[in-house]
C-alpha cells in the first residue's frame, strides 16, 4: 500500500523505542504518523540513565520491528549504543519525528477524532493517537519525614551518571530493583568509601545469563504458565546458582518471583552486585525511614550519616494531566488497556509501554508495535 500524505497522520507521543516501532510497523502497512517528542532528540529517557548501563535483554531479542541492532554491539547493549540504534532507525524508516512538542493535554474533537493540546498554543488534529511517553516518565522520591531538613546530598537515580563526583564518599542508595542494584555496585567499583543499600523488601535475583542461556530467553519461555509453577522452578533455580545472602543483610524473599512480577516488580539481575555483597564493599541495610538533619533513621531503629542519599525509587507514568479526565486509567495512574485493545469511549487511543514485563520491555514494545498497527490497517481499511 502506498504511503498517503493527504490523510492526517497517526500522531504518536514520544520517539522513544515505542514510539519508533509503532510509527516503523504503521510505515509498513502504509499508514503515516507523526511522532511528536517533548526534548531535542529520539529517545531522551534512555540518554538520560547512568553510564554503566546495559540491556538487561539481549541483542536478538531487543531489535525493534524492521531493522536488528547491529552484532557489533555485542550481547548486551550499552546504552549509548542503544540511543545510536534509536537514532539510526528513525532515519533507516525515515520517520517523520517532530521534536520539541510536548502534548499536555488529549481532548475528543466535536467530529469524534482528537484533539491534541501542546505547548505554543498548538492544537492537532488527529484520527488516532498512540500515547507512548514511557515507563520512566516522572521521577518519584517519596515524601520521608524530614526529608528537606537532610543536611547532605540527596537526588534521584535519574540525577546519577557514574561514580567520579562520589569518590570517597559516604553513600547510601535506597531502592533495591535493577537501577539501585547497579548504582550501589558502580559507586563500590568507583572508589566510593562506604556504600550502603538501604531494602525494604528484598528483591529476586538472577543471573543475567547461566551456561550461556540468559534470563530473558528462560523468561520468554515460562511467561504462559501458572504462577506458582514459575514461582517454584524460580526458587530451584536461585538456591542452585546464587548463594544465600542473609548472613549480610538480604534474605531470600518470602513472596515466589512469578507472584511479585505480576505485583509490577522485576528481578535483579546479577552483574557483579551479589560479590559486591559477600565481599562487604555494598553494604544491605533496613529501609529508610525518615531524615533529621545530617541523619538517616532506618525502619531498625538505627540512625545513619551518609554525605549523599540516591533514591532509586521509581518512576511515576505521568499520565493522569495528558489523559485522565478520559476514563482511561486506573487508580494506578496506568492504562485500563494497553497494546492493540482500545477502550469503547475511547476509540483510536492506544498505550504502549506501561508495563515492565519479565520477558523484556523492548521485546513487547515490538509485539505491540506490530499488532497496533495492523488494528489501526484494519480499522483505515473499513
Amino acid at each position: 500500500m502506498p504511503m498517503s500524505d493527504k490523510s492526517r497522520p497517526v500522531h504518536i507521543i514520544g520517539a522513544g523505542p515505542g514510539g519508533l516501532a509503532t510509527a516503523a510497523a504503521l510505515r509498513k502497512h502504509g499508514i503515516r504518523s507523526l511522532v511528536l517528542e517533548k526534548s531535542d532528540a529520539v529517545g531522551a529517557s534512555w540518554r538520560g540513565h547512568y553510564d554503566r548501563l546495559r540491556l538487561h535483554t539481549t541483542r536478538r531479542r531487543s531489535s525493534l520491528p524492521g531493522m536488528r541492532i547491529p552484532r557489533s554491539y555485542g550481547r548486551w547493549v550499552r546504552r549509548d549504543d542503544l540511543v545510536r540504534y534509536l537514532e539510526e532507525y528513525a532515519r533507516h524508516h525515515r520517520l517523520e519525528v517532530a521534536t520539541g512538542v510536548e502534548v499536555d493535554r488529549i481532548d475528543r474533537a466535536d467530529d469524534g477524532s482528537w484533539l491534541l493540546r501542546a505547548n505554543g498554543g498548538r492544537e492537532l488534529p488527529a484520527p488516532v493517537v498512540v500515547v507512548a511517553t514511557g515507563y520512566n516518565h516522572t521521577p518519584r522520591v517519596p515524601d520521608w519525614p524530614g526529608r528537606d531538613s537532610f543536611a547532605g546530598e540527596l537526588l534521584h537515580a535519574r540525577g546519577y551518571r557514574n561514580a567520579e563526583p562520589y569518590a570517597g564518599r559516604d553513600v547510601l542508595v535506597v531502592g533495591t530493583g535493577n537501577t539501585g542494584t547497579e548504582i550501589a555496585l558502580d559507586l563500590a567499583e568507583g572508589g566510593a568509601a562506604r556504600v550502603r543499600l538501604a531494602v525494604r523488601t528484598p528483591p529476586h535475583i538472577l543471573r543475567r545469563s547461566t551456561l550461556g542461556r540468559s534470563a530473558q530467553a528462560n523468561a520468554v519461555a515460562v511467561r504462559r504458565l501458572p504462577v506458582p509453577l514459575v514461582d517454584g522452578m524460580a526458587r530451584v533455580l536461585a538456591r542452585a546458582t546464587l548463594p544465600d545472602l542473609s548472613a549480610h543483610g538480604l534474605p531470600r524473599p518470602e513472596a515466589g518471583l512469578y507472584t511479585r512480577v505480576r505485583q509490577g516488580s522485576v528481578p535483579v539481575l546479577d552483574t557483579g552486585f551479589v560479590k559486591a555483597v559477600r565481599k562487604g564493599r555494598i553494604e544491605p541495610v533496613a529501609a529508610v525511614e525518615s531524615f533529621d538533619g545530617p541523619e538517616v533513621r532506618l525502619a531498625d531503629g538505627t540512625a545513619i550519616t551518609p554525605d549523599t542519599v540516591i533514591a532509586a525509587t521509581g518512576y511515576r507514568r505521568g499520565l493522569e494531566d495528558l489523559v485522565g479526565h478520559l476514563g482511561v486509567l486506573d487508580d494506578r495512574g496506568l492504562p485500563l488497556v494497553r497494546g492493540p485493545r482500545e477502550l469503547r469511549t475511547a476509540a483510536g487511543l492506544y498505550f504502549t509501554g506501561y508495563t515492565n514485563p519479565i520477558s523484556g520491555m523492548l521485546r513487547e514494545l515490538a509485539i505491540d508495535a506490530r499488532r497496533i498497527a495492523r488494528v489501526v490497517a484494519r480499522t483505515t481499511a473499513g
